[in-house]
């Protein structure tokens, strides 16, 4: 039975390929997936999607985010995520693109979510990362960083953290280090 399937999708491509029409390329189960994740997202009002590739590479994309509360208020934060083929069994790659002072995103751009390592189950889809990298800037968590130095700050002194990540967004040093403008 199912090679009769095959045999109808062969002749079907086959009449396709004869009338010009370029062949039909074959979608991926982790292009599917991610389709299927893409046009059920269910985004906060605080974030965008962008498609830097245009619409045909939906394996990679942008994510921006302007926290509305919290330390980062006013900022915007880009985040590039790059899907695997094998998704939803591996996490996406995401990296921040903004230079943040901030104790789960390093100075290189990695981000520090659980569900992007330890945590991630194929259950997971995009909408649940968007959800997370939203919630570190709500609640930077001092307890499991990258940038350690922001994490004591945050921990020891939150007035100095809060003055730090005022100083960052508006285009400054932090220490011996510039961030540059994303307010």
């Amino acid at each position: 039975m199912i090679n009769l399937f095959k045999i109808k999708g062969q002749k079907r491509e086959d009449a396709a390929n004869a009338a010009g029409r370029a062949p039909i390329k074959k979608q991926s189960a982790g292009e599917l997936r991610l389709h299927k994740d893409i046009s059920e997202l269910n985004l906060p009002k605080t974030t965008t999607i962008s498609f830097p590739n245009g619409k045909d590479d939906l394996m990679n994309f942008e994510i921006s985010i302007r926290p509305d509360e919290g330390y980062y208020l006013g900022g915007t934060f880009i985040f590039t995520f790059q899907v695997s083929p094998s998704y939803p069994h591996e996490p996406p790659k995401v990296k921040c693109k903004t230079k943040v002072y901030h104790p789960n995103i390093d100075l290189e751009g990695n981000v520090c979510l659980n569900i992007l390592r330890e945590d991630w189950k194929p259950v997971l889809n995009i909408n649940t990362i968007i959800y997370g990298l939203n919630l570190l800037f709500s609640q930077p968590n001092d307890e499991d960083p990258l940038n350690h130095d922001a994490a004591a700050v945050l921990r020891d002194n939150p007035r100095m953290f809060e003055a730090n990540v005022r100083r960052a967004m508006a285009g400054g040093y932090v220490g011996q280090i510039y961030f540059p403008r994303c307010i």
